[in-house]
């Protein structure tokens, strides 16, 4: 692990974003809450959040840390049969949230995989990048979002449809 003890403690943000294409079936069944496991979203939405607190037991060398917000956001986009998936992470620390960030958005479209693979095995997850951050040496990052309505540094969630 790199030694990041001599470092100042500072707000650490990251915004990361994904998408999971799962085809029309498997859309329509998740629009309405109809897949046999359940309410893909809300699932999808905790496993992700989970995901970011389990970040430095899963990513050899990451150093856990002690996180005080986490938001992981899914948003059904009809034009593609597709997932996009947002999760922001904050904490008070020496050591950014960017692995955190991106661990929720890829358990969470793992998630979505594994509550509608009965439906269809065509799935795609793409587009996996944090497009967001702030604190830390390196400064600020401001990739733009996918979704320009977005406003990563908002605490309000993005509309779960």
């Amino acid at each position: 692990m790199v030694n990041v003890s001599t470092k100042p403690s500072t707000i650490r943000t990251a915004v990361a974003i994904g998408k999971i294409r799962i085809g029309c079936e498997a859309f329509k069944l998740v629009y309405a809450n109809s897949m046999k496991k359940g309410d893909v979203l809300t699932v999808s939405q905790i496993a992700g959040i989970n995901g970011a607190k389990q970040t430095g037991y899963i990513i050899p060398l990451c150093h856990p840390l002690l996180l005080s917000h986490i938001s992981v956001d899914l948003r059904l986009e009809e034009s593609d049969y597709s997932i996009e998936i947002i999760s922001k992470v904050e904490c008070e620390g020496k050591t950014g949230v960017e692995m955190e960030a991106l661990t929720a958005v890829s358990i969470a479209a793992l998630t979505v995989f594994d509550m509608c693979k009965s439906v269809t095995k065509n799935m795609v997850i793409e587009n996996l990048r944090v497009i967001h951050k702030t604190g830390g040496k390196s400064g600020n990052l401001n990739s733009g979002p996918s979704n320009p309505n977005y406003n990563p540094l908002s605490n309000k969630s993005t509309p779960i449809i």
